[in-house]
């Protein structure tokens, strides 16, 4: 999909992303994200990053909107719709992908940068073996 189809096919998503994101906490790595999680339903939760002077103690704005979705009861996810700071479109992290997977391997990733170039991804592609609830099974 192109980038132009990509920003008018979820522009929603991108301009509750991008609102969201210019609330971020961002002091230390002046790096603000923004990101949107789309329920299967359509419903849309929206977290932004949360810095904190012990690094380790932050939030993603990945996690901050699958928590907001989880605290609502959702739980079925289709897409989340991430924009950033960084002139090219920027992934989830690790971390991230990781918290994503639990609830939805298949999801559809875009990240949208701050000149609206664009990019999209599967969670299968970005986290290929991923650790999920199957893997405890043996345990």
């Amino acid at each position: 999909m192109s980038e132009a189809s990509l920003l008018e096919q979820h522009g929603e998503s991108v301009a509750m992303a991008r609102a969201v994101r210019a609330k971020a906490w961002a002091p230390y790595s002046k790096f603000l994200v923004g990101a949107v999680l789309e329920t299967s339903d359509g419903r849309r939760f929206s977290g932004c990053n949360v810095e904190n002077a012990s690094y380790p103690a932050g939030l993603c704005a990945e996690r901050g909107a699958l928590a907001a979705a989880v605290a609502a009861g959702a739980r079925d996810f289709r897409r989340v719709v991430i924009v950033t700071d960084a002139d090219v479109p920027t992934p989830p992290c690790g971390m991230c992908r990781q918290a994503l997977v639990e609830f939805a391997p298949a999801l559809e990733v875009i990240s949208v940068a701050i000149n609206d170039r664009s990019a999209s991804w599967s969670l299968a592609d970005l986290l290929p073996s991923p650790f999920t609830p199957a893997s405890l099974a043996n345990a």
